[in-house]
Parts: C-alpha cells; sequence; structure tokens
C-alpha cells in the first residue's frame, strides 16, 4: 500500500464508502500481501467507522413532519422522538 491515502475526518461519507469498497474488493481478489492486507482492513474498519458516524450524524438531524387534523403540516420534531 505505498499510494498515499486520503486522511479519513475529511472524507466526505461517499468518498469514504467508495474508498470503503475498494478496500474490500481488494481484500477479496485474495492478491495483496498479508501485511498489506492487515493495513487494509484497518484502514477499512477506519472508513466503517466514519461511514456509521456520519450516518448516525444525518439520522439525529432527520425530523419527522407532524401532519394537523387537516392533513397539512404543522411543524416538525425530531426522528426519533415517538
Amino acid at each position: 500500500m505505498a499510494e498515499t491515502a486520503p486522511d479519513i475526518a475529511a472524507m466526505s461519507f461517499e468518498d469514504a464508502l467508495r474508498a470503503l469498497e475498494e478496500v474490500v474488493r481488494r481484500l477479496e481478489s485474495g492478491d495483496v500481501p498479508l501485511d498489506d492486507s492487515i493495513t487494509l482492513y484497518e484502514r477499512g474498519e477506519a472508513l466503517r467507522r466514519h461511514c456509521q458516524a456520519r450516518l448516525d450524524a444525518a439520522s439525529a438531524r432527520i425530523e419527522r413532519i407532524i401532519a394537523g387534523p387537516d392533513g397539512q403540516p404543522t411543524g416538525t420534531r425530531p426522528f426519533d422522538e415517538a
């Protein structure tokens, strides 16, 4: 793994997901030496954690529309609020 890897914390969700998919492809190919596989696996785990954190943050911001008796939106409330 000689190429320079971008800083994960600075990656968008989409970029991190693409990078994670590439890590998985390389690991599944079986053509990567053991030491590089370990490094790839560690990077993949860091990418997975980053993607999950971005998804969790997005989920926390989602708001559900509250409909009034006439079916029209009356406001919003946090997505996870019952």
